[in-house]
């Protein structure tokens, strides 16, 4: 009987045996993780490698469904992850333009790039400085130091527009198609690429003025006059805020009750009031700014204010330099997009303006005439005016 018994246990421990060797290990470093899942011989896991991407967070004063600014950069980062979906996106808006720079210092740490889109990011060099890990695409202005001087640094891509080409633009098209004679811009704060895109619409209007015989006049508020950076009056209607869209009213329905027909809208969230009060008039239209804001421009029964949008092609941009970040191609710099990068213009498709064939055939000749460099606009820093500006003359 014992000897039966010393049988079977033999028998049941070469069973135990072999079913160990055919479900076990076979090879050194085979087996599974705390998970569950097979590994490789390498302790790595089987099936398809996770896809690689980045973290990336943005920061904006008006936030990133403004149909404008800050929209435009957020949409860069969007088609970015839908050609990258390891990567993902967090919104973060700051409102008060004194706090934003205490808003990146607490995230800066945590991502792996930061989309900061306003002259107000500046002094976020000092920050970048401290965490050359974290890459940061500015837009809009230059990373300046402690002491407030620019900067050039291994982790930041800083993009800056000439917007006065596109202003240019605007102004050309609004002098061509304005019916009263009276047209206007308003604009958020006088932050150097609002002034330029402010000069740059005054200038156009003054050179139709000059060579295609409109008679457009320029209307400000004295009221809200601005004065920009360094101290200086630029005039012009400045709402004194990127996100407040009833002092963006109040500007627009005064200045179309003055006569104005036509006003470029170059104010961020606070642009949507000027919007509204076009809405609430007849005969009177918008040019957007930044992207195309022509769905922004439908009054509900089947008219829209928009007559073209001054473009500044900020989406693309963004998209690319992500995409830099994450193939390993990224350098740092301080760049300035222009006409010449395809990073200014106005809308002309077909259905998403409402400009004349003449007005778009001259819009063609400017356009080349600022590509070639014989018209120069006025901006804040080119040391040009409105008034005199290469190529008004000539």
């Amino acid at each position: 009987m014992k000897k039966r018994i010393w049988v079977v246990m033999v028998m049941v421990l070469a069973l135990c045996m072999m079913l160990a060797s055919a479900c076990g290990p076979t090879k050194p470093g085979e087996g599974t993780d705390p998970s569950g899942k097979q590994t490789e011989p390498d302790g790595g896991t089987s099936g398809p490698e996770p896809a690689k991407g980045l973290k990336i967070a943005i920061v904006t004063t008006s936030g990133v469904d403004d149909g404008s600014f800050g929209q435009g950069c957020y949409e860069g980062i969007l088609e970015f992850i839908e050609k990258n979906p390891g990567s993902t996106v967090d919104p973060v808006k700051e409102p008060d333009n004194s706090k934003v720079l205490q808003a990146v210092a607490d995230i800066i740490a945590d991502y792996d790039v930061l989309v900061l889109p306003g002259f107000q990011f500046a002094p976020v060099g000092v920050n970048a400085k401290d965490n050359p890990n974290t890459k940061i695409i500015l837009v809009d202005t230059a990373p300046t130091d402690e002491e407030n001087k620019e900067v050039t640094l291994d982790n930041v891509y800083a993009m800056t527009f000439a917007e006065q080409e596109s202003g240019f633009f605007a102004g050309i098209a609004a002098a061509l198609e304005t019916k009263t004679n009276k047209v206007a811009s308003v604009h958020g704060m006088a932050f150097p690429p609002v002034v330029n895109y402010q000069f740059g619409f005054e200038s156009g209007v003054n050179y139709a003025n000059k060579h295609f015989g409109t008679k457009a006049e320029i209307v400000a508020l004295p009221a809200y006059a601005g004065t920009d950076v360094t101290g200086m009056a630029v005039g012009g209607n400045y709402v004194g805020d990127f996100a407040d869209e009833a002092t963006g009213k109040l500007i627009g329905k005064t200045l179309y009750d003055k006569g104005c027909d036509i006003i470029f809208v170059a104010a961020g969230a606070s642009g949507n009031g000027v919007f509204t009060a076009a809405k609430e008039e007849k005969d009177v239209f918008c040019i957007g700014c930044d992207v195309d804001q022509y769905d922004d421009g439908n009054r509900g029964d089947g008219t829209n204010i928009i007559l073209t949008s001054a473009l500044k092609v900020m989406h693309t941009n963004v998209d690319k330099q992500l995409q830099k970040i994450l193939d390993g191609s990224f350098k740092g710099m301080n760049e300035v997009l222009n006409v010449q990068t395809d990073s200014t213009g106005y809308v002309t498709a077909d259905g998403r303006h409402q400009m004349s064939a003449e007005t778009l055939e001259k819009l063609t000749q400017v356009y080349d005439l600022v590509k070639s460099g014989k018209i120069v606009p006025a901006s804040n820093f080119n040391g040009h005016k409105p008034d005199n500006f290469p190529g008004l003359s000539d």
